[in-house]
């Protein structure tokens, strides 16, 4: 057998990155059902008004803000039908959904708008150069992109008119009404509120150089330091505006360039800038670790405890697992959110 030329493998792999980016750009979602409001819902709206600029700035809506790209496009059509399938006001629900500056928007757009024609939305640009220089390598390259980092930056992002919002992931689906969580008191002072789980230990986000640094470990002291999962938080955008949260967070990336002080992409300058300061969620309103974490072919059960919101945190994803003829037994819950359509199911 003659040796393969040294552009073999190059050419290779080129070719499979575009097969997965002509997949991922054709396909096709089904339309899916149009939700309404139950009676006693708040009315955002007056004759004299212009709609859309009442919803996205309206206090009595609900602000959901996903990213959104082509790669994980599919979970966020998920997403999207879970959160109005199970609202009881899906119209006063706002979607602000943030892409990265280089994405084709306008397929994206195109798409939201096909499967949910009624939907209230906003697609907005984030230009990737504000953190590409500041992302360290982490132990799993799809941390590392930077949209990832784009709920950093979402008070920059949305119009100042939008006062909180929750902010999802777009690996998970709602079993509950997100009215509850949205409604989260988050007091007088705090910015965020997430599930928090305290028997989890918290030194192992950070590496041995961090904890052994006084000055960099006193950064928790007098704090009940917590993890909690960033895919699933309620954010005051005016607190985060006026305390000026994004430079805090962009202020440990920083440092993580000169110095590793921890492993994992975008998680650890948040635990770093709020753990122990933030309102804890019912853990309810983020089963996560679905997707078996950092472990592909890990299957993992439900927490202990009623269910609100299942998340696939980690590298296994539902819908690639069911691709694969190899789902684990709680992919089948995310399954009937599932708009893409297959060959097989066009007249369904």
């Amino acid at each position: 057998m003659p040796p393969k030329s040294p552009l073999f493998f190059p050419f290779l792999l080129l070719l499979l990155t575009l097969l997965t980016i002509a997949t991922n750009a054709t396909q096709h979602f089904k339309e899916a059902p149009q939700f309404y409001n139950s009676p006693d819902c708040p009315s955002l709206f007056c004759d004299d008004e212009d709609t859309e600029t009442t919803v996205f700035c309206s206090d009595q809506a609900i602000h959901v803000a996903m990213t959104l790209d082509s790669t994980y496009i599919r979970g966020s059509m998920a997403a999207v039908l879970s959160v109005l399938q199970h609202s009881s006001c899906p119209q006063n629900i706002a979607f602000h959904f943030v892409a990265s500056a280089s994405a084709n928007t306008s397929l994206l757009r195109a798409t939201i708008s096909s499967s949910f024609p009624y939907l209230n939305f906003r697609v907005y640009s984030f230009d990737d150069s504000a953190v590409s220089g500041l992302i360290s390598t982490s132990i799993r390259s799809a941390l590392d992109c930077p949209l990832n980092y784009a709920r950093s930056y979402l008070a920059n992002i949305l119009p100042l008119c939008v006062r909180r919002v929750v902010y999802l992931d777009s690996d998970l689906v709602l079993v509950d009404d997100i009215a509850k969580l949205a409604a989260t008191d988050l007091g007088k002072n705090s910015v965020l509120a997430a599930p928090e789980y305290c028997n989890a230990n918290f030194t192992s986000y950070f590496t041995p150089s961090f904890w052994s640094n006084p000055s960099l470990s006193l950064t928790f002291a007098n704090r009940k330091a917590c993890y909690f999962n960033t895919g699933v938080m309620v954010i005051d955008l005016d607190r985060w505006r006026g305390g000026d949260y994004t430079t805090k967070i962009e202020e440990w990336m920083e440092l993580q360039k000169r110095m590793r002080i921890y492993e994992l992409g975008s998680l650890p300058p948040f635990l770093l800038v709020f753990a122990g300061n933030i309102v804890p969620v019912d853990h309810r309103w983020n089963q996560h670790g679905l997707g078996g974490d950092n472990f592909r072919g890990l299957c993992r059960d439900l927490h202990p405890g009623p269910v609100s919101l299942l998340h696939w945190s980690g590298k296994g994803k539902p819908w690639a697992r069911l691709d694969a003829n190899r789902p684990c037994p709680l992919d089948a819950l995310w399954a009937p959110y599932d708009l893409l359509q297959t060959p097989f199911a066009l007249d369904s």
